[in-house]
């Protein structure tokens, strides 16, 4: 009993032990998530800020495999066809047809000429949006130097400035109270004079050219037209205000052309001897009428611009056309 007694007692005590952390995994998937999303998004905004010429070029390049852009040679990628090698055009039943293939240097070639044609197009539009910025300034200025000079303030319901498709035209309108030349001929009238030399200082601001063209009503020479007629009688009087809008100070190599057209485009075709069918105008055009009327090309109203529509009915922009007025006996 004694040496159990002096036995030593031991106490074992279990201590739990501290378990690894496991709440970290979540992290790391929400970060792959949250990267994949930064790279779909960057991604998306890289689509959208290229242009199709672009986006054509980078598929080419993902469609050509690491060997291939190393190594050299004809891809998949490359071809409309999976058989590579050339040979017959299973697709097709003649005999010997061979399978066009486009490869990247055809592909290379569309998409430079396709560029080509979108950068044109936009500098052309560019250009015709200055011109016709430039054309609307010199009918602001031509229709205030009128207001300002008080005696061509009292000829402006005779003065028709306006926007069409060839350029601006400006028209001096004869009436019967007020006539742009004497009888029958091509003596210019002093406040006719007026008008074409302050028009004529002002085409200076534009380097546009100028078509000059006369017209006359219906009447007709006692003569007929075998002697000196309306065709004369128009291209004289369209020469006439040529002179004068040199003698205001216009370069003279701006005109392009000086037109007699008589009694064949007539502002009131209800009456061919309405005064107001005499007339000089004065066609500042624009690049493209221009180049058309330079090739001669004859195209319809590439060459004129006689204030009447597509159809040939007149322009309702002139305003209301003056009903019949009685005949004279000679053409004025």
């Amino acid at each position: 009993m004694s040496n159990d007694s002096e036995r030593p007692i031991f106490i074992k005590r279990v201590v739990a032990g501290k378990k690894g952390h496991h709440g970290g995994a979540w992290k790391l998937a929400y970060a792959d998530f949250m990267t994949a999303m930064m790279a779909f998004f960057l991604l998306m905004w890289l689509l959208s800020s290229t242009s199709p010429v672009q986006r054509r070029g980078i598929a080419e390049y993902f469609q050509m495999p690491l060997k291939a852009a190393m190594v050299g040679g004809k891809t998949v990628g490359m071809d409309n066809s999976i058989l590579t090698g050339g040979g017959r055009d299973i697709s097709s039943n003649e005999p010997g047809a061979a399978r066009k293939t486009f490869g990247s240097t055809q592909l290379a070639q569309r998409a430079s000429s396709d560029a080509d044609e979108e950068l044109l197009k936009a500098a052309q539009g560019e250009l015709e949006r200055r011109e016709q910025a430039r054309l609307h300034d010199l009918q602001v200025k031509l229709m205030a130097a009128i207001e300002a000079n008080p005696t061509l303030r009292q000829f402006k319901q005779q003065i028709r400035i306006e926007s069409t498709q060839q350029g601006l035209r400006i028209e001096i309108v004869d009436t019967q109270k007020r006539p742009m030349f004497a009888l029958s001929s091509d003596s210019v009238q002093p406040y006719m004079r007026d008008i074409l030399r302050e028009i004529g200082k002002s085409l200076n601001d534009v380097p546009n050219r100028i078509v000059v063209q006369g017209h006359t009503d219906a009447v007709k020479y006692a003569g007929g037209e075998k002697g000196y007629s309306n065709w004369e009688l128009s291209a004289d009087r369209a020469n006439a205000s040529r002179r004068e809008l040199v003698s205001g100070g216009m370069d003279e190599a701006k005109v392009l052309r000086v037109l007699g057209l008589a009694s064949t485009q007539n502002l009131n075709r209800q009456d061919p001897m309405d005064p107001e069918n005499r007339r000089i105008s004065v066609i500042v055009l624009n690049r493209k009428s221009e180049i058309s009327m330079m090739r001669d090309d004859g195209s319809p109203g590439a060459t004129l611009d006689n204030g009447t529509d597509e159809k040939g009915a007149p322009s309702t922009a002139l305003g209301q056309l003056i009903p019949g007025v009685a005949a004279r006996p000679a053409a004025q």
